[in-house]
């Protein structure tokens, strides 16, 4: 029986796999739980996959996943959660600056009743502008938008029971999402600090150029946590404001033209009127219809709309 399960996804990381693997060995021993580490390589083109291949072959528990090609992160995680056997499941990063040694502390929580335990680089050893500044940005960003707060979305140690990861489907950039995505669905999410070390070999896989992913993802996240299973109390609102918004302006220049002889051919505002009350109509129809689509895919797929923390008594 496998207690633990570290999932770490790599992507050109030659040079830091083997004495990350051999820290994570002395870490996951000294806990005394049964354990497996699961090493995912996405694809790497450098000399990865064969220190993989040495520290599966060397360390005991330790298993290597290959995929077929450059799948991202997210994919590399969840091909990791697909296959880990434990009860609780523990994120890294593969480029060594996450530190085994806070693992302890990630299950001290999870002791305490917590669901997910997500890491905190208070002291972050990376370059201000180019990485601290924005992810400060977008950590404030995601908190506003999904209404749980972190300091650090993007910090990849976290610890996880397995039952709140089962429900979940990853795609995208979306494994940062997944404390948000967790606590709406009902988790109980708390936060711990851990330790940074400085990057020493390979270089960053993440800079500024990922801004826009991580953006159309979080407003996806929203979405499909908020309004999935309830299209039209998002389509119907909007259409309704557009539609009275349309009614108003029409019923405007309908007074003016017939009691003050005003010539509407030349006023835009009557185009904009009657956009409105389209437009209107049409993000009406759009939620039914997704109503009836998220139906749909609820009963061909069996999959409910609530989540289940506990079963006491009774028979099964």
């Amino acid at each position: 029986m496998v207690e633990l399960s570290v999932v770490i996804p790599f992507y050109n990381e030659a040079g830091n796999v083997l004495p990350l693997c051999q820290n994570l060995s002395q870490a996951l021993q000294r806990l005394g739980k049964p354990y497996e580490a699961i090493l995912v390589d996405d694809g790497s083109t450098d000399g990865t996959a064969d220190e993989l291949r040495q520290a599966a072959g060397e360390l005991s528990g330790f298993r290597l996943i290959r995929l077929r090609g450059n799948f991202g992160q997210t994919s590399a995680m969840q091909a990791g959660f697909d296959y880990a056997q434990g009860d609780i499941v523990i994120t890294m990063d593969g480029d060594g600056q996450n530190d085994p040694g806070d693992i302890p502390a990630l299950l001290e929580c999870l002791d305490r009743d917590f669901d997910v335990a997500s890491g905190w680089r208070k002291d972050r050893k990376d370059a201000f502008f180019s990485k601290i500044l924005p992810s400060r940005i977008a950590n404030a960003l995601i908190g506003w938008i999904t209404g749980v707060r972190l300091h650090d979305y993007g910090c990849t140690l976290k610890a996880y029971r397995r039952e709140v990861l089962s429900e979940l489907r990853l795609y995208g950039e979306q494994h940062r999402f997944i404390p948000a995505m967790t606590k709406m669905a009902g988790a109980r999410v708390t936060e711990v600090e851990v330790r940074h070390h400085p990057r020493t070999k390979g270089r960053s896989k993440y800079g500024l150029g990922r801004i826009h992913r991580v953006l159309f993802d979080l407003l996806l996240v929203k979405f499909m946590l908020s309004y999935s299973t309830r299209p039209i109390q998002l389509f119907g609102i909007l259409g309704a404001v557009a539609f009275l918004l349309g009614l108003v302006i029409s019923g405007y220049l309908a007074v003016e033209r017939l009691f003050f002889g005003q010539p509407l051919s030349d006023r835009p505002l009557l185009l904009l009127g009657v956009m409105l009350i389209f437009i209107g109509i049409q993000f009406v129809s759009m939620g039914l219809v997704g109503e009836l689509l998220a139906r749909a895919y609820l009963e061909s797929s069996n999959r409910k709309t609530y989540s289940i923390a506990e079963k006491t008594g009774g028979e099964e």
